[in-house]
């Protein structure tokens, strides 16, 4: 399928990123990293240009949830956490991925943050085949992350995804069971959710694009696009 190899990108891309993230350097290096890399595989950055958006990675930074805007100025320092989405067109077709990242050695806060919003993921994933319905995958990642003393963002969610970048329908990662369109066979899905160490408010910064926890708390966010199969889902951006 022309998706998995879109969605392989964004994993090789994710994972090239992640071994140049340290200390010192800045977004817009990891940004040019990653055009570079996606356009040599075939691909291209499906967010440049995305109503606007001005590069091909989202980078955000600590209190940044998510759409950060990779910047020369934005220096990475030790302690710090970054969450990069990444989105690949590939002969029409889509992937998108997301992975927090420790700079260096982070606080035991932010190492407990980025595990368990990985392990979010990973239980929104397994409760997904045909037949489920899209409030079970976010009772599923909202009761997890609230028992351990996190929240759920609620003001931008996961969404389907094929020949457009965002498609129908939308995966918010909070919810009551039974509740929400049904999650047919042959779908693709983009689940992400985005935790925040405080409160669940956000809002927008005067860039127009960067959000942030409303009381700057750190926040991360984990993605996987997936293929609904009758018994279960299977992740296409994982290498």
């Amino acid at each position: 399928m022309l998706i998995s190899t879109a969605c392989k990108i964004v994993a090789e891309t994710l994972f090239k990123i992640g071994e140049h993230i340290k200390p010192g350097i800045t977004t817009l290096y990891l940004d040019r990293l990653a055009e570079r890399y996606i356009r040599e595989r075939g691909g291209i950055p499906a967010f440049k240009g995305y109503k606007g958006y001005p590069a091909t990675i989202c980078a955000s930074v600590n209190e940044e949830v998510v759409h950060g805007i990779p910047s020369r100025r934005r220096i990475l320092r030790e302690g710090d956490i970054i969450s990069v989405d990444v989105g690949v067109q590939y002969r029409g077709y889509y992937g998108d991925g997301a992975w927090t990242f420790g700079v260096g050695k982070v606080s035991d806060e932010a190492k407990k943050l980025i595990e368990v919003t990985k392990a979010s993921l990973e239980l929104g994933i397994r409760c997904l085949k045909a037949g489920v319905r899209i409030g079970d995958i976010g009772e599923v990642i909202q009761e997890y992350v609230e028992s351990q003393g996190f929240s759920v963002v609620r003001d931008y969610a996961g969404h389907g995804i094929g020949k457009a970048l965002h498609e129908f329908p939308q995966v918010p990662n909070f919810g009551r069971r039974g509740t929400g369109p049904v999650v047919e066979e042959g779908m693709v899905l983009a689940i992400e959710p985005m935790v925040n160490a405080g409160g669940y408010e956000v809002e927008l910064l005067p860039d127009g694009w960067t959000v942030v926890t409303k009381d700057r708390s750190l926040s991360a966010h984990f993605e996987h696009t997936v293929l609904v199969r009758r018994e279960d889902a299977v992740i296409l951006t994982q290498i």
